[in-house]
Parts: structure tokens; sequence; C-alpha cells
């Protein structure tokens, strides 16, 4: 089984072809941002349809090729909470309280705001996260006299790695964790220890590099330290509200096993909830807040991914990774760890991680062929593939502007501001800090399931 690199019993027909250049034409754009992400997504998936790869029922009702709607109603539920949530000024509070935390010194508040990135990208989502606290750390930056552009590209590297913790954090995670079958806890138990390592030594490491480099004069701290974060509150009666409903819904992630409930269920719980508490009667201000065209690309992404999955290049793909480890899962994990996060740096890693895991499925479909269902997508031998999947592209995202969906929210918000951040100055601190994680990550991954 392991002794070739493509199958005999392999043999390509025309709509395999046709799944295969339709996803790599897609990829292609979707890279190269020459059109928006989302309208290649749906132009693909609506291919993929027309061109009878996929038929509809397939597309949108078999969980084997179709849309993965635990993920999408996951982030539907979740944007709906964070758009409730805003106008109460909570984010702003935070941020003001922290600068103030920091008594004006900028690398003291470089390192909070990693601090609260981190743990907020955990709780929340990345990309809600650096969208909340983008505005704010450039209103901090200029009220210092400092270069704000260090502190949003060192925020969006926080909230990769803080996202990397839990199942909600990072979009890959999401999407893993629905193919696997895994619950919250899954993640914060076998994620969130190497994590907590990794912010450890990126603090660490920001103080060191940025000493010298973050300065400014005692009149500019004064400044900070004159703000009222509680002049941010807006709403406090919606605020308690808020608070109280996402409470529940952190509780509800991390008992949903247990509870037999999807993280979707939970999602939309909390968001139906809190919208019959909230004062506003009409939904439609809130519903246009979220972010539509993250979730079109999500489901194009997963028809054009399901249209790979039935003509086989997954399968193919999963063959060829077994036949260079041989078999071997260490090596298997160690190849998808770091191959994805160089992949991860170079593609987004939503459309990466769509493509990855039906093909870790199938592996272990060709491993283990009598096991199904939990059985065999938590094998305690695919555990740490999975896990080596999930840290490869969520750190991986940290390589490049383009790598991740919040390092490129991060890139708009300081450009409309007026602050560009060339590719080249994002990589600068991007690649070293990836390469660092992703060390700590092999390290980790050898030690807990295979040493120990």
């Amino acid at each position: 089984m392991h002794g070739v690199l493509i199958p005999d019993s392999f043999h390509p027909d025309l709509t395999f072809w046709v799944a295969l250049s339709t996803f790599l034409i897609a990829l292609f754009f979707i890279i190269s941002e020459k059109i928006h992400k989302t309208i290649v997504a749906l132009a693909g998936a609506s291919f993929m349809l027309v061109l009878k790869v996929l038929d509809q029922h397939e597309a949108f009702h078999l969980e084997e090729y179709g849309v993965d709607w635990n993920v999408i109603f996951l982030l539907v539920g979740m944007m709906i909470t964070i758009s409730l949530m805003r106008p109460t000024g909570i984010f702003e509070y935070v941020a003001i309280r922290s600068a103030k935390l920091g008594r004006g010194e900028p690398v003291r508040i470089l390192v909070i705001f990693s601090i609260i990135t981190a743990i907020l990208s955990a709780l929340l989502d990345n990309v809600t996260t650096v969208l909340l606290i983008a505005p704010v750390t450039l209103l901090v930056a200029e009220a210092l006299r400092v270069d704000p552009i260090p502190f949003l590209i060192i925020e969006a590297l926080s909230s990769n790695i803080g996202g990397t913790a839990t199942l909600i954090g990072d979009p890959p995670n999401i999407m893993i964790g629905s193919k696997a079958r895994m619950d919250f806890l899954d993640f914060l138990v076998h994620l969130a220890p190497v994590v907590i390592i990794m912010m450890i030594v990126f603090l660490v490491l920001i103080r060191f590099f940025f000493r010298s480099r973050l300065t400014t004069q005692d009149e500019f701290k004064q400044r900070i330290m004159a703000m009222d974060e509680r002049e941010a509150i807006q709403d406090v009666p919606m605020l308690v509200k808020s608070l109280t409903v996402l409470g529940v819904v952190l509780v509800g992630f991390i008992l949903h096993g247990k509870l037999n409930y999807e993280p979707a269920t939970v999602a939309l719980f909390g968001a139906g909830l809190l919208l019959l508490l909230s004062k506003n009667n009409d939904p439609q201000k809130i519903l246009a807040e979220i972010e539509w065209s993250v979730i079109f690309f999500f489901i194009g992404l997963f028809v054009m991914v399901g249209g790979l999955v039935k003509v086989g290049v997954i399968t193919l793909m999963s063959s060829c990774i077994l036949s260079l480890t041989h078999g071997d899962l260490f090596q298997t994990s160690m190849l998808i760890l770091w191959f994805s996060s160089v992949a991860s740096a170079v593609v987004d890693n939503i459309p990466y991680v769509a493509t990855m895991t039906p093909l870790v499925v199938d592996m272990a479909q060709e491993l283990w062929p009598d096991a199904s269902g939990v059985a065999l997508l938590q094998h305690p031998e695919l555990l740490p593939v999975w896990w080596s999947l999930a840290l490869g592209a969520c750190l991986g995202g940290n390589g490049s502007p383009i790598g991740a969906s919040a390092n490129v929210i991060v890139l708009g918000a300081a450009e409309k501001a007026g602050y560009r951040i060339s590719f080249r100055r994002f990589l600068a601190y991007g690649i070293p800090v990836t390469l660092l994680t992703v060390f700590l990550s092999t390290i980790y991954i050898w030690l807990r399931y295979y040493v120990f």
C-alpha cells in the first residue's frame, strides 16, 4: 500500500480534471487577490455544480461532500453576539484600561495588548478580536506619538497564536473540530498548554526586541494616564446582559460534548438570547454587520473541496503522503506540521485546511478500514496528526500578510488610518515568530504524543 506514490487503482476521468482545474484556478485567484476571494469561491462552487462534479443535494445536504453547516452557523452566531456587544464600549474600556496599567510605557502597553489580544482571540475568535482592537490601538499609539505599525503587527501575530488554543479561536480550528467531531475541551486540553508556552516566549522577545525602539515623552504618557476608561462604556444594562450571555455561551462550548449539542447550536442560542434581551427590535442593522463575505467564502470553499473529495483528488493526496512517510504517523505528523506552516503562509489557512481535513480522514480510512465514526476520526494514533494540522495551519498564518484573515484585516485597518504595512515589514516580524512557534510545536508534539 505504501510502496508507490500513486496507487495502481487510480484512473482519473474527465470529471477529475474538471474538479482539479477548477479548484487550482480558483486558488490562483484567491492567492493573487486579483478578484475578491468570496467572488472566486462562489464562482468556483457554481462551476462545480453546473459542470456536474457535484449535484445540489450533495453540495448542500451530504456531510461527506457538502457545506459544513456547523462551521457556518457557529461563525454566524458568534458574529451576531459580538455585533451586539460592540456598541456597549467594553472593548474600548479594556484597551484604555490596559494602556493605563502600562503607565504609558509603549513597550509595556505592547505586551499587555498582546496578552489581551491572545486571550480575546481564544474566547471570541482572532478575526473579531483584531477588528475590535485595531482602532483602539491606533488611538493609543497616536496619543503616545509612537509608530502604530509594530503594535498592529504584533497584535495580528498574537491573535493567531492565541486563537490556536481553542475550538472557536481560529477558523481552521472550527473546521478541524467539526470534521474530527472534537469539542472545546479537546482543543483546550491538547493545544492550550503549548500556546501558553509560546506566548511566554513571544512576550519575552517583544520586551527584548522593542525595549529601546519604542519610546515616548513624559507629556504623552500623561495624556494616556488622563484618559477615563469609564467614559468608553455607553450602555451598562446591555453590557451586563452581553457579558452574562457570553459567559453562558463559553460554558456551553466547554460542556457541549457532554450535553450532546453542536457548537453551532450553542453559538446560535447565545445570539438568539442576546437579540431577545437587547433593546434593538430591528435585527436588520445587527445582521448587516455580519461578515457575510466571509460566510459565503466558506460556503463556496466547502463546495469546491467537496468536489475534490468526490472525484478522488483527496484520496490520491492522502496515498502520496502515506507513501512518503511509509505509514509512520510520527513522520506524517511532522510532515503535516511543517508543510502546513509553509503552505498557510503562502495560501490563506482557511482554504488550505478545507483541503486538508478530508485528506486526514481519508488517510485514517486507509490505515484503519475496519473503524468508523468517532472511533476512526479520534483514533489515538491519529490525534497527533489533527493537532499537527491545527498548529501548522494556525501558526503558519503568521508567516505572511495573506496567511490568515486576521492579518489581512490588520493591514486594511492600518491602511485606512493612513499607515501602510509593507509585505517586507510584516515578513520581518512574521517569519521569525512562525519558525519559533512551529519549532516549539515540534518539540511539544514529539514529547507529548511520542515520548511520554
